[in-house]
């Protein structure tokens, strides 16, 4: 089959076909710059295909995201409409998923918050995709990975609460209110977005199945999405796939508490502002420092790394991606230290206590006749882990409330874990208990319990973000490192093959001149024999 000719571009490869288009890589002529081409056969178009199409024109020349492909031009003939694209270098994420098996979090996490921000930029402007899938969720590199939205087809304005009952969307990423009651709102983007979530975690979607019609049936029948037991994921992970897959549109997470949840952190999302915001908390956290006022200098410290990594991640420029990196590991050494020194001098001072208690028991003892029952001072340790004033209060309030007193039993155990500098533990138990803590708070009543809990969440959620900014910042220094040993031994392997090839050329040769030796030689030696035998037959 001839590929289609148009004017200013020629067409190199098919890329994909749609239900009624073709989409081919470009190039175009005089700029040389690639572009995929959405060819429509007029022909072929129904009256839903034909209004879908000029929706997503129509939508496409509206948007201006830096994680939504880009319509750079339109045009059409007697026969096909040409709908010009930006092209994405690396596939899709449906493909990019098959070739991993699964991905590990921390990579779902990065393509899930730029999928966030495209949502959230569409949700600003009132519009829903309705189709989002991996296949429809393109990956461009250049050098880095980045996720642009896709295929606008079925998208269209409807604003927060109004509702819609065309059938719309894959039925394997369709929500369940679509398929049950064909009556749906903004929400249904949500679920999507959880079956995707769900999809780069596990290597599959929730509803996979044999057939179409058992597909349904699991939907209809709200069969219980389950997560696998040996699933290795964060508590944040887990509870934000939870709230997007609820089947109940109504208790759906909303998209506010979607952007807003910690597994996002969309705060932190590189923008032209980024770099200027962790600046300007390294400011203030080297002025603290200076002051020795070292606890509020090691939270600016990490509020400036929680900038700093993503900007880092996403840089494209390899000499500013390193000059970033080597600021963000000045600043990660200099939080360890500072949080070193403060663990430090709690145990120096609990330590002063507890001489001080002995020396009071001591001369105690010394008045008091010998007993059994006498009571020994507490250790070093234990006198460092005794909890301050303000927790025994409240957990002396929480008696009542098994729950409450559960949530702060399992943040202490994180307080327990960050003495230990088990890191990674401590997190686990900080986001645990933030997360009993924080629905408890919504409904306590005004009085000292709710104003010791307010107090006590917002010291464990600073604790939560800092440590958490610091894994986030070493994981970058393994990524690197990693990186770096994948180029040494690539660099070595290619190397070492070259080597090989050279060795293989000079046996070649080796082989080739020794054999051309034999044959001169015998040939010669042929000959001589032939002149032998001629000299005898003339005598």
């Amino acid at each position: 089959m001839t590929l289609p000719r148009i004017t200013d571009y020629d067409l190199l490869e098919k890329l994909g076909v749609g239900s009624y288009s073709t989409v081919y890589k470009a190039r175009h002529k005089k700029e040389r710059s690639y572009h995929a081409i959405k060819i429509v056969e007029m022909s072929t178009l129904s009256d839903s295909s034909r209004e879908n199409l000029i929706t997503e024109i129509r939508l496409l020349r509206s948007l201006n995201h830096k994680y939504i492909v880009t319509l750079q031009d339109f045009f059409w003939d007697n026969k096909k409409i040409y709908i010009v694209l930006e092209f994405c270098n690396a596939g899709n994420l449906s493909a990019f998923i098959r070739s991993k098996k699964s991905l590990p979090e921390a990579t779902c996490r990065f393509f899930l918050r730029q999928l966030a921000a495209a949502v959230q930029y569409m949700r600003a402007n009132d519009i829903c995709h309705f189709d989002l899938k991996p296949q429809n969720l393109l990956l461009t590199r250049n050098p880095n990975v980045i996720l642009k939205v896709a295929d606008f087809g079925f998208a269209q304005h409807l604003k927060l609460g109004e509702i819609n009952q065309q059938l719309k969307g894959s039925p394997l990423y369709m929500a369940p209110e679509i398929v049950r009651k064909h009556q749906y709102d903004a929400k249904a983007d949500l679920w999507s977005i959880g079956v995707i979530l769900y999809e780069c975690l596990f290597g599959k979607a929730p509803y996979t199945s044999k057939s179409i019609e058992e597909l349904l049936q699991r939907i209809r029948n709200a069969e219980k999405i389950t997560i696998p037991a040996n699933a290795s994921i964060s508590n944040e992970c887990h509870d934000l796939l939870c709230r997007l897959l609820e089947h109940d549109p109504a208790k759906r997470i909303s998209f506010d508490a979607f952007f807003a949840h910690p597994f996002i952190d969309l705060k932190t999302l590189p923008t032209e502002h980024t770099l200027q915001k962790a600046s300007d908390l390294v400011t203030k956290a080297v002025e603290y420092d200076e002051k020795q006022n070292y606890k509020e200098a090691y939270y600016l410290y990490c509020s400036a790394l929680q900038y700093f990594v993503p900007l880092i991640t996403e840089e494209a420029d390899a000499s500013k991606r390193l000059a970033l990196r080597n600021r963000a590991l000045t600043y990660l050494k200099r939080a360890e230290e500072i949080k070193n020194v403060l663990i430090d001098a709690e145990y120096k001072a609990a330590a002063a206590k507890d001489l001080l208690v002995k020396q009071v028991h001591s001369q105690q003892q010394a008045q008091l006749p010998s007993s059994s029952s006498a009571q020994t001072p507490q250790s070093n340790i234990a006198a460092v882990l005794e909890p301050d004033t303000r927790y025994k209060q409240l957990f002396a309030l929480s008696h009542s409330s098994p729950q409450l007193k559960s949530a702060l039993e399992i943040g202490r155990q994180g307080e327990l874990y960050l003495y230990e500098r088990k890191f990674k533990a401590a997190l686990e138990a900080y986001t645990s208990a933030l997360g009993m803590l924080v629905p408890f708070t919504n409904n306590e009543p005004k009085g000292e319990r709710r104003n010791l809990l307010l107090q006590q969440l917002e010291i464990w959620m600073k604790e939560a973000e800092s440590i958490k900014s610091i894994l986030s910042a070493k994981e970058m220094v393994d990524e690197q490192k990693l990186t770096s040993r994948c180029s040494y031994s690539n660099t070595f392997h290619s190397y070492h093959q070259h080597v090989q090839r050279f060795s293989y050329t000079r046996i070649r040769i080796y082989l080739i001149y020794s054999i051309c030796l034999i044959l001169f030689f015998a040939f010669y030696a042929h000959i001589l024999e032939f002149k032998y035998i001629f000299m005898l037959l003339l005598k």
